[in-house]
């Protein structure tokens, strides 16, 4: 699997997977939220050593700010239903228009950069936040890349899938939470 991600991130061409026995998918599937959790773990961890080093404040983060202003359920439908749905079909559905153009690697980065440093809205906008934006957008910039790879491979939907369980599985804790009316400070 590994093998296969880096030769598509090599050369980004767009063939589906001619496998189409929903075991293999579904495995394929999970392998993928593994490695989008873990580079997410692995950015998380660095992304702080940055900030506690150099004394960064990013200021309050847009989850922070919706979580005081709407319900946990809002949330939830938010993160895990309405975003990937509009992600997906914005940053990975216009792919499509160039699976047979020679082009296609370009676009793949392209949209994978734009939906990366989209997420850069989810800070306090300064000079150091833009400085850094290439790190604090990491997680998202690499999230991406795996997206696209499932996006190419099995299909708009299994992208959506994707992207909303990945998105369940770090916003679901603190939709309970919230629920629950226990503090996370």
């Amino acid at each position: 699997m590994l093998h296969q991600l880096l030769t598509f991130f090599k050369n980004p061409v767009y063939e589906p997977d001619e496998n189409k026995q929903f075991d293999y998918r579904i495995s394929t599937f999970w392998k993928l939220l593994l490695y989008c959790l873990v580079c997410s773990i692995i950015f998380g961890i660095l992304i702080s050593g940055v900030k506690e080093v150099i004394g960064l404040d990013t200021g309050e983060h847009a989850l922070d700010s919706f979580m005081k202003q709407y319900s946990p359920i809002l949330l939830f439908l938010v993160a895990v239903v309405l975003s990937p749905l509009v992600e997906e079909l914005l940053f990975r559905g216009p792919m499509a228009f160039f699976k047979n153009s020679r082009f296609f690697g370009i676009v793949f980065y392209l949209f994978t950069f734009v939906f990366g440093f989209y997420h850069i809205t989810n800070f306090e906008l300064n000079t150091n936040i833009l400085l850094l934006s290439p790190l604090l957008v990491a997680p998202q910039l690499s999230v991406g890349l795996f997206l696209g790879f499932i996006r190419v491979r099995f299909g708009i939907l299994w992208a959506i899938a994707l992207h909303a369980a990945y998105n369940f599985i770090l916003i679901g804790p603190f939709v309970l939470l919230q629920l629950f009316n226990i503090s996370i400070s």
